[in-house]
Protein backbone atom coordinates (compact mmCIF):
# COMPACT_ATOMS: atom_id res chain seq x y z
CA UNK A 1 0.00 0.00 0.00
CA UNK A 2 1.06 3.60 -1.08
CA UNK A 3 2.56 5.66 1.72
CA UNK A 4 3.38 9.07 1.57
CA UNK A 5 4.42 11.91 4.55
CA UNK A 6 4.37 15.51 3.93
CA UNK A 7 6.01 17.90 6.56
CA UNK A 8 4.04 20.29 7.03
CA UNK A 9 6.02 22.22 9.49
CA UNK A 10 7.50 21.65 13.55
CA UNK A 11 5.08 18.24 14.33
CA UNK A 12 2.50 18.86 11.75
CA UNK A 13 2.57 16.24 9.09
CA UNK A 14 0.25 14.91 6.55
CA UNK A 15 0.16 11.09 6.19
CA UNK A 16 -1.45 9.14 3.34
CA UNK A 17 -1.73 5.69 3.32
CA UNK A 18 -3.95 4.44 0.42
CA UNK A 19 -7.22 6.45 0.53
CA UNK A 20 -6.57 7.43 4.34
CA UNK A 21 -5.35 11.05 5.03
CA UNK A 22 -3.95 11.97 8.77
CA UNK A 23 -2.84 14.77 10.34
CA UNK A 24 -0.54 15.37 12.65
CA UNK A 25 -0.78 18.25 15.77
CA UNK A 26 -2.18 21.05 13.33
CA UNK A 27 -0.29 24.06 13.73
CA UNK A 28 -1.30 26.92 10.96
CA UNK A 29 -1.08 30.22 12.21
CA UNK A 30 0.96 32.48 10.17
CA UNK A 31 4.73 33.24 11.67
CA UNK A 32 5.73 35.53 14.02
CA UNK A 33 3.28 34.79 16.76
CA UNK A 34 4.15 35.12 20.20
CA UNK A 35 2.57 32.49 22.64
CA UNK A 36 2.45 31.85 26.56
CA UNK A 37 2.60 28.14 27.49
CA UNK A 38 2.45 28.66 31.04
CA UNK A 39 4.61 28.72 34.42
CA UNK A 40 6.91 32.05 32.76
CA UNK A 41 7.35 29.61 29.46
CA UNK A 42 6.35 30.46 25.78
CA UNK A 43 8.01 31.04 22.81
CA UNK A 44 7.55 32.94 19.26
CA UNK A 45 6.54 31.21 15.98
CA UNK A 46 9.61 31.62 13.18
CA UNK A 47 8.02 30.73 9.66
CA UNK A 48 4.78 30.13 8.60
CA UNK A 49 3.40 26.65 7.68
CA UNK A 50 4.99 25.16 4.11
CA UNK A 51 0.77 23.74 3.47
CA UNK A 52 -2.28 26.24 3.32
CA UNK A 53 -4.98 25.16 6.07
CA UNK A 54 -7.03 25.37 3.32
CA UNK A 55 -5.34 23.06 0.68
CA UNK A 56 -5.41 20.30 2.88
CA UNK A 57 -9.02 18.78 1.88
CA UNK A 58 -10.77 15.83 3.33
CA UNK A 59 -9.08 14.75 6.91
CA UNK A 60 -10.18 11.10 8.03
CA UNK A 61 -8.33 11.99 10.77
CA UNK A 62 -6.08 14.23 13.34
CA UNK A 63 -3.58 12.23 15.47
CA UNK A 64 -3.09 15.07 18.39
CA UNK A 65 -0.20 14.17 20.78
CA UNK A 66 -1.57 17.12 23.24
CA UNK A 67 -3.86 20.13 22.71
CA UNK A 68 -2.60 22.49 25.28
CA UNK A 69 0.43 23.78 23.76
CA UNK A 70 0.88 26.17 20.60
CA UNK A 71 3.48 24.74 18.69
CA UNK A 72 1.34 21.23 18.88
CA UNK A 73 -2.21 22.52 18.30
CA UNK A 74 -2.34 26.27 17.89
CA UNK A 75 -5.76 29.09 16.92
CA UNK A 76 -5.96 27.82 13.58
CA UNK A 77 -5.29 24.26 14.28
CA UNK A 78 -7.63 24.15 17.03
CA UNK A 79 -10.65 25.74 14.31
CA UNK A 80 -9.58 23.22 11.97
CA UNK A 81 -10.20 20.07 14.19
CA UNK A 82 -14.40 19.94 13.20
CA UNK A 83 -13.24 19.66 9.90
CA UNK A 84 -11.50 16.59 10.80
CA UNK A 85 -13.84 12.87 11.05
CA UNK A 86 -12.31 11.94 14.22
CA UNK A 87 -9.64 13.06 16.79
CA UNK A 88 -7.08 11.02 18.68
CA UNK A 89 -6.16 12.02 21.50
CA UNK A 90 -5.17 11.55 25.19
CA UNK A 91 -8.16 11.48 28.19
CA UNK A 92 -7.19 14.90 29.21
CA UNK A 93 -7.51 16.61 25.72
CA UNK A 94 -10.75 14.78 24.97
CA UNK A 95 -12.40 16.03 27.78
CA UNK A 96 -11.14 19.51 26.71
CA UNK A 97 -11.70 19.23 23.22
CA UNK A 98 -14.91 17.38 23.13
CA UNK A 99 -16.99 17.57 19.58
CA UNK A 100 -15.21 14.40 17.54
CA UNK A 101 -12.21 14.20 20.07
CA UNK A 102 -11.67 10.50 21.29
CA UNK A 103 -9.79 9.82 24.39
CA UNK A 104 -6.89 7.47 24.07
CA UNK A 105 -5.80 5.64 26.91
CA UNK A 106 -2.00 4.11 26.69
CA UNK A 107 -2.35 0.85 24.52
CA UNK A 108 -5.45 1.25 23.97
CA UNK A 109 -6.13 0.79 19.70
CA UNK A 110 -8.69 1.65 17.60
CA UNK A 111 -9.19 1.31 13.68
CA UNK A 112 -9.28 4.01 11.11
CA UNK A 113 -10.90 3.15 7.77
CA UNK A 114 -11.38 5.18 3.95
CA UNK A 115 -12.38 3.58 0.77
CA UNK A 116 -11.27 0.12 2.24
CA UNK A 117 -8.17 1.33 3.52
CA UNK A 118 -7.83 0.16 7.30
CA UNK A 119 -5.10 1.44 10.20
CA UNK A 120 -5.26 0.23 12.94
CA UNK A 121 -3.72 3.23 15.56
CA UNK A 122 -2.73 2.50 18.98
CA UNK A 123 -1.48 4.76 21.68
CA UNK A 124 1.66 4.92 23.48
CA UNK A 125 3.00 6.05 26.03
CA UNK A 126 4.68 9.70 26.44
CA UNK A 127 6.40 11.77 28.91
CA UNK A 128 6.96 15.58 27.91
CA UNK A 129 9.54 15.99 30.50
CA UNK A 130 10.94 14.84 33.75
CA UNK A 131 7.93 13.45 36.30
CA UNK A 132 8.25 16.64 38.03
CA UNK A 133 7.33 19.14 35.72
CA UNK A 134 4.31 16.48 34.91
CA UNK A 135 1.77 19.21 36.56
CA UNK A 136 3.13 21.39 34.08
CA UNK A 137 4.02 19.81 31.01
CA UNK A 138 0.61 17.96 30.70
CA UNK A 139 -0.22 14.96 29.51
CA UNK A 140 1.02 13.53 26.15
CA UNK A 141 1.18 10.21 23.98
CA UNK A 142 2.46 8.90 20.68
CA UNK A 143 0.79 6.44 18.12
CA UNK A 144 1.93 3.70 16.50
CA UNK A 145 0.04 2.51 13.11
CA UNK A 146 -0.33 -0.64 11.31
CA UNK A 147 -1.71 -1.58 8.03
CA UNK A 148 -1.73 -4.27 5.68
CA UNK A 149 1.06 -4.90 3.79
CA UNK A 150 3.90 -3.36 5.37
CA UNK A 151 7.20 -5.18 5.41
CA UNK A 152 9.27 -4.47 8.12
CA UNK A 153 7.29 -3.43 10.92
CA UNK A 154 4.84 -0.33 11.97
CA UNK A 155 5.19 3.38 12.02
CA UNK A 156 5.59 5.01 14.65
CA UNK A 157 4.99 8.97 16.19
CA UNK A 158 6.71 9.26 18.77
CA UNK A 159 4.79 12.36 20.35
CA UNK A 160 6.35 14.81 22.36
CA UNK A 161 8.23 13.02 24.69
CA UNK A 162 12.04 13.03 26.04
CA UNK A 163 13.48 9.35 26.45
CA UNK A 164 12.42 6.99 28.85
CA UNK A 165 11.01 3.60 29.91
CA UNK A 166 7.86 4.65 27.95
CA UNK A 167 9.72 4.24 24.61
CA UNK A 168 11.38 0.43 25.11
CA UNK A 169 7.62 -0.66 26.14
CA UNK A 170 7.19 0.23 22.51
CA UNK A 171 9.96 -1.44 21.15
CA UNK A 172 8.79 -4.93 23.73
CA UNK A 173 5.13 -4.59 21.75
CA UNK A 174 6.31 -3.81 18.44
CA UNK A 175 8.40 -4.16 15.56
CA UNK A 176 9.00 -0.43 14.24
CA UNK A 177 9.85 0.08 10.70
CA UNK A 178 9.73 3.88 10.87
CA UNK A 179 10.24 6.21 13.71
CA UNK A 180 8.93 9.69 13.23
CA UNK A 181 10.61 11.66 16.48
CA UNK A 182 9.96 14.58 17.94
CA UNK A 183 13.12 16.09 18.37
CA UNK A 184 14.53 19.69 19.06
CA UNK A 185 15.64 19.66 22.68
CA UNK A 186 12.54 21.93 23.59
CA UNK A 187 13.50 24.48 26.62
CA UNK A 188 12.97 27.61 28.16
CA UNK A 189 15.39 30.18 30.00
CA UNK A 190 13.74 29.89 32.75
CA UNK A 191 13.63 26.16 33.12
CA UNK A 192 16.72 26.10 32.96
CA UNK A 193 18.61 22.62 31.49
CA UNK A 194 15.65 20.80 31.70
CA UNK A 195 14.40 19.61 28.09
CA UNK A 196 10.38 18.78 27.26
CA UNK A 197 11.03 16.84 23.87
CA UNK A 198 14.06 14.86 22.88
CA UNK A 199 17.55 16.09 22.61
CA UNK A 200 19.77 14.32 20.17
CA UNK A 201 21.08 11.91 22.99
CA UNK A 202 17.51 10.81 23.19
CA UNK A 203 16.91 10.18 19.80
CA UNK A 204 20.08 8.19 19.63
CA UNK A 205 18.87 6.02 22.29
CA UNK A 206 15.71 5.86 21.18
CA UNK A 207 17.10 4.74 17.65
CA UNK A 208 19.09 2.20 19.25
CA UNK A 209 15.95 0.65 21.36
CA UNK A 210 13.47 0.76 18.44
CA UNK A 211 16.03 -0.24 15.62
CA UNK A 212 14.20 1.23 12.69
CA UNK A 213 15.08 0.93 9.43
CA UNK A 214 13.71 4.42 8.77
CA UNK A 215 14.42 7.71 10.97
CA UNK A 216 12.46 10.59 10.14
CA UNK A 217 13.09 13.55 12.18
CA UNK A 218 10.32 16.43 12.73
CA UNK A 219 9.41 18.97 15.62
CA UNK A 220 13.04 20.37 14.81
CA UNK A 221 12.27 24.00 13.19
CA UNK A 222 9.98 26.72 13.09
CA UNK A 223 10.02 27.95 16.96
CA UNK A 224 12.02 29.97 19.49
CA UNK A 225 11.92 27.13 21.84
CA UNK A 226 13.53 24.42 19.90
CA UNK A 227 17.46 24.27 20.90
CA UNK A 228 18.57 21.63 17.84
CA UNK A 229 18.43 21.93 14.49
CA UNK A 230 19.22 19.81 11.82
CA UNK A 231 22.95 20.13 11.59
CA UNK A 232 23.09 19.05 15.78
CA UNK A 233 20.96 15.92 14.79
CA UNK A 234 23.10 15.48 11.39
CA UNK A 235 25.78 15.30 13.51
CA UNK A 236 24.83 13.51 16.83
CA UNK A 237 23.50 10.54 14.70
CA UNK A 238 26.37 10.13 12.09
CA UNK A 239 28.52 10.29 14.83
CA UNK A 240 26.23 7.43 16.57
CA UNK A 241 26.64 5.17 13.19
CA UNK A 242 22.68 6.20 12.80
CA UNK A 243 23.03 8.87 10.00
CA UNK A 244 22.45 6.64 7.28
CA UNK A 245 18.50 5.67 8.69
CA UNK A 246 17.66 9.42 8.55
CA UNK A 247 15.26 10.50 6.16
CA UNK A 248 15.32 14.18 6.16
CA UNK A 249 11.95 15.66 4.42
CA UNK A 250 11.52 18.86 2.35
CA UNK A 251 8.58 20.79 4.07
CA UNK A 252 5.78 20.77 1.75
CA UNK A 253 6.74 17.94 -0.39
CA UNK A 254 5.20 15.09 -0.35
CA UNK A 255 7.53 12.17 0.23
CA UNK A 256 7.19 8.49 -0.59
CA UNK A 257 8.12 6.20 2.38
CA UNK A 258 8.81 2.73 2.40
CA UNK A 259 7.69 0.34 5.69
Amino acid sequence: MDFRLTHISAATTLLEIGSLRLLTDPVFDPAGGRYSFGWGTGSTKLTAPSVSIDSLGQIDAVLLSHDHHEDNLDKAGRAFLPKAKRVLTTTSGGRRLRGNAEEMQNWQSTILESSGTKVKVTATPAQHGPLFVRPFAGETIGFVLEWEGQQNGALYITGDTIFYRGIEEVAERFTVSAVMLHLGRASFPVTGPIRFTMDVKDGVQAARVLNPRTIIPIHYEGWKHFREGRPAIEKGFAEAGLGDRLRWLNLGESTEIKI
